[in-house]
């Protein structure tokens, strides 16, 4: 059975589920929580799909708030760089995979994580607030030193991400320059609050057979901004979990953001502004939707 998957809110409480049809049948008693869900690996898997199977979709997916797919993940790792189009588009070079190595970036998810219809907040202190719409890898379970022809079997699903990025952060007038300032202002721009829309499901592997032929794009006020396919990416899904095993232990609901595409605002010198609307999909995975909102 096909499985998408559903942290939300409804009468007052959190809630995990699974879509059946336009309904939602709730799985909470069962399990707990998306990562608790999780953690349990197949057993967890077997047991959920004989729910979805007898259960009723008793809950409208209108009636609800739906929040991130794993709103308690212990780390989101994010991928700089991984598309050749937007190391070009950016005025860099792409050298080739063979002579670099995945450059991978974290962003602290308690405060930067938000889901469906939550609102981008541009900070006070922020001048360009730009997009970047990204495949979300979720893992379903410890990984350690995996092998890249490996990788996928860590995989429990995908969501979308948007990787939202302040490209011009304000400093103090009096700080003197040193090395590594402009790298450093190019990572505190990633870990505003907000700036990390997640959602708005989690999509099983079983659904997701190939994650490196899905069309990915996104959209500002209804204008297409970003448009291809994870196929571009440099660095494959199994690469991009071998490579950050050897780097740190992934758990079950961690989340790696596979990079981005061309077509973000920093080539054209536009970004986001208070009462934008923000709408990043990618097929057989869903459509996030986020507003945007002045500090």
């Amino acid at each position: 059975m096909a499985l998408k998957v559903v942290t939300f809110e409804h009468n007052g409480r959190q809630g995990f589920g699974a879509l059946k049809g336009n309904g939602i049948v709730d799985l909470t008693d069962a399990f707990g929580s998306a990562k608790a869900f999780l953690e349990g690996g197949e057993a967890n898997l077997s047991k959920a799909n004989d729910l979805i199977e007898r259960g009723d979709a008793s809950i409208s997916v209108d009636d609800v708030r739906i929040r991130p797919p794993v709103p308690d993940t212990h780390k989101l790792l994010c991928l700089a760089g991984n598309y050749q189009s937007h190391v070009e588009e950016g005025g860099g070079t792409f050298i080739g995979k063979e002579k670099t190595w995945p450059r991978v970036f974290m962003k602290p998810p308690s405060t930067t994580i938000i889901g469906q219809n939550d609102t981008i907040i541009l900070p006070r202190n922020a001048q360009k607030i730009d997009w970047e719409c990204e495949l979300a890898v979720v893992i379903g379970k410890h990984a350690r030193f995996v092998e890249p022809d490996e990788g996928l079997d860590y995989v429990a699903g995908y969501t979308v991400i948007i990787d939202v990025s302040e490209r011009s952060l304000e400093v103090p007038d009096a700080r003197e320059p040193q090395d590594g300032d402009e790298w450093f202002d190019w990572l505190n721009g990633k870990w505003f609050d907000t700036f990390a829309p997640c959602g708005p499901y989690l999509t099983l592997t079983d659904e997701i057979h190939d994650p490196q032929g899905l069309p990915i794009k996104l959209s500002v006020n209804g204008v297409v901004r970003q448009d291809g396919n994870t196929g571009q990416m440099t660095y494959s899904v199994a690469e991009l979990v071998s490579w950050s095993s050897n780097l740190v232990t992934l758990e079950p609901g961690d989340i790696i953001a596979t990079g981005t595409l061309a077509g973000v605002g920093a080539t054209t010198g536009e970004f986001l502004k208070d009462g934008d609307r923000v709408e990043g999909e990618i097929e057989g995975i869903g459509v996030l939707v986020c507003d945007v909102k002045a500090e």
